[in-house]
């Protein structure tokens, strides 16, 4: 007898990201309430889907995961760009936002940027902004997942004082959003510059308390790097050690001014980097040294950083020019070959986050949250090896449909849950308010 099933995806070559790293073809994906639930022969008839995709001439993958995002910041886009990384911040982005941002702004920005994400093909993100509920209401919107944490920072309105309603807040986010498969939450202290000691030793004491992931900026800068030797006497890995945060599940991003000792350290502990190429190279923050991380066995992930700092949200992107720019830098043409970076970007990136048993590979069971990428234009052919077609052939452009927990978010190049229109639209007011408060 067969059996109703809400999607059906045929034809193109998937690739299952698993542990056997299957590639497949003439199979068919069956997916029901929101999870494969058979990957077999085309020809099976078992099947009698709702929809059908027809994934002919296409590549079929895990949706690609943003494993470090500041999704509000999209209306900033190019807004104060060419500038150092502290003055950036220090004199731009910090005022401005102390000056507008409201919920409002938060949520209508987020909705732009969830949107984005989608069009390139992600279907996960971990971000660190402000007002947890407009980001989580804008992604679940859009049908976008996300693990968000609300950024602390002693310098803003959460003072130290209220540290442990930090950590309430964000039981209180799970709880509320229990029912909605989209978006989960997280601890978020901002960086080791941005915190104090006693916010920090805070954070670990909640997060190993809760078992929650913990996500912070980590040895983005030089000046970072020897701030906190000068203040603490110690190296940001250290300095962590210290304070007990290491030892805990967390996502760092950036990483760029680690030196062996730190790698070394790090890669004993349960810590992921999340990559961020394309932002470190535009403030000109450094180049990680993504070869010592190799060595020593650190799992690393790709993430665009915000809009902000990048200008765009294309994990795409950033593998292309991660792999090349890191050939360049150990001068050979082989490190970091084609599969290794497809791996960052999906099963790399759920190890990062935590959600390896549900996500980042094609396998019976897990959530059905999938990218296909079309290989009927000219840059995508003639086709031999898909792992390096996608790195160093394939854009933004090419990503046709995108399924997030079973449901088609982007079909054929449009979003199906919102009007790209009507967020441009929205982007184009938003730009003048900004400029507005920018003249006052």
């Amino acid at each position: 007898m067969n059996k109703e099933i809400d999607l059906l995806i045929k034809g193109g070559i998937i690739l299952c990201m698993d542990n056997e790293m299957q590639n497949l073809e003439n199979y068919q994906i069956a997916i029901d309430n929101g999870r494969i639930i058979d990957i077999c022969p085309t020809e099976s008839k078992d099947y009698i889907a709702r929809k059908i995709l027809d994934a002919s001439d296409c590549i079929i993958m895990p949706g690609l995961i943003n494993a470090h995002t500041h999704l509000p910041m999209t209306y900033f886009r190019g807004l104060a760009d060419d500038l150092p990384l502290e003055i950036w911040l220090n004199n731009y982005i910090w005022p401005l936002e102390a000056k507008i941002l409201n919920r409002k702004f938060i949520y209508n920005a987020s909705l732009h940027g969830a949107a984005e994400m989608l069009k390139n093909g992600i279907t996960q993100i971990h971000d660190m902004y402000f007002d947890m509920p407009a980001i989580a209401d804008a992604c679940t919107k859009v049908g976008l997942r996300a693990i968000i944490g609300e950024a602390f920072l002693d310098s803003n309105t959460s003072s130290p004082e209220k540290l442990p309603e930090l950590g309430n807040k964000m039981l209180q986010m799970r709880q509320r959003y229990k029912d909605n498969p989209l978006v989960d939450f997280n601890l978020a202290p901002h960086s080791i510059y941005g915190c104090s000691r006693k916010t920090l030793e805070k954070c670990a004491q909640i997060a190993e308390e809760t078992g929650i992931l913990l996500h912070m900026h980590l040895s983005e800068t030089k000046s970072e790097v020897e701030q906190c030797v000068q203040d603490y006497g110690l190296k940001p890995v250290f300095y962590l050690k210290d304070i007990g945060i290491l030892d805990l599940p967390a996502v760092y991003a950036h990483g760029v001014w680690m030196d062996e000792e730190e790698i070394e350290l790090l890669s004993e502990v349960p810590a992921s980097i999340a990559i961020c190429t394309e932002s470190n190279l535009k403030l000109a923050s450094g180049i990680l040294p993504l070869a010592t991380y190799k060595k020593y066995g650190v799992n690393l992930c790709f993430a665009t950083d915000g809009v902000a700092s990048n200008n765009n949200l294309d994990i795409l992107s950033e593998m292309d020019v991660t792999a090349k720019l890191h050939k360049v830098m150990n001068k050979d043409p082989a490190f970091l070959p084609a599969v290794d970076i497809v791996k960052m970007a999906t099963c790399d990136a759920a190890k990062a986050l935590g959600i390896s048993r549900k996500r980042g590979s094609l396998e019976v069971g897990k959530d059905a949250d999938i990218c296909i990428l079309n290989l009927s234009e000219l840059e995508s052919q003639p086709l031999y090896n898909p792992y390096s077609h996608i790195v160093y052939a394939m854009t933004s452009r090419n990503v046709r449909d995108v399924i997030v927990n079973g449901k088609i978010m982007l079909e054929n190049g449009r979003l199906t849950q919102v009007d790209e229109s009507a967020l441009i639209a929205s982007a184009k007011e938003q730009k003048e308010y900004i400029l507005k408060q920018l003249s006052k």
